[in-house]
């Protein structure tokens, strides 16, 4: 074998790893995201549990697409942009797919089936934040659009602020309305997880506005 056959075997094809999986992946956010608000909307307990069940098989999807960049990370040696940022990207974008799951199954094995507004508006902003992620997800393989990428990620920041105040509000009015112990702790339980969902999109936003920093 060449030097050369040697080096083309380490450099990565960009366009058929990295980019289609995290492109797979912040799509994959979006699909569940969109099941989410469908969930939450819904009257129908046996809708909801559908819904719900498709989400974890989402899941599951997206653990795979995590999986399958991480043995791209080890298979290359050469990579289009850091590799910390790589896994990190992967990570943030995996872990908002863990929180929405986790929020879906907390309704599920709950018996949840009254969604408040701050469920509902947390739903929506996961939503937001996750078609922004998908958005500037889409303009990393080429970096040619970076004011695209840095106004889906600034978008994204504020949908997180958002998140946090909804939060917040929300989890006064259980305290200060809910009396029943358990249930307060239910819902509270919920509404965290939607709202780490959220903290998930800022934190690969930041890790996107890193490799903007390094690479344009």
């Amino acid at each position: 074998m060449s030097l050369n056959s040697i080096f083309q075997y380490f450099v990565p094809k960009d366009k058929k790893t990295f980019f289609p999986l995290f492109e797979q992946a912040a799509s994959n956010v979006v699909s569940m995201a969109t099941i989410l608000v469908e969930a939450v909307n819904s009257v129908n307990p046996a809708t909801r549990e559908e819904l719900f069940r498709q989400i974890d098989k989402l899941e599951n999807k997206g653990d795979e697409l995590t999986h399958q960049i991480y043995l791209e990370l080890g298979k290359n040696f050469i990579t289009p942009f850091d590799r910390e940022d790589i896994h990190a990207l992967a990570t943030a974008i995996d872990d908002v797919a863990d929180y929405i799951h986790g929020a879906a199954n907390r309704m599920l094995l709950y018996r949840i089936d009254d969604f408040n507004e701050h469920i509902r508006k947390l739903s929506e902003l996961i939503l937001q934040a996750g078609t922004d992620l998908e958005k500037a997800v889409r303009e990393l393989k080429d970096l040619r659009n970076v004011r695209a990428i840095a106004d889906s990620c600034i978008r994204i920041n504020s949908v997180e602020n958002q998140a946090d105040y909804v939060f917040d509000r929300a989890v006064a009015d259980l305290f200060l309305y809910e009396t029943d112990a358990i249930r307060l702790i239910k819902y509270k339980e919920i509404l965290a997880a939607l709202e780490t969902a959220t903290d998930m999109c800022e934190d690969a936003a930041n890790v996107m506005e890193s490799i903007l920093v390094k690479n344009a």
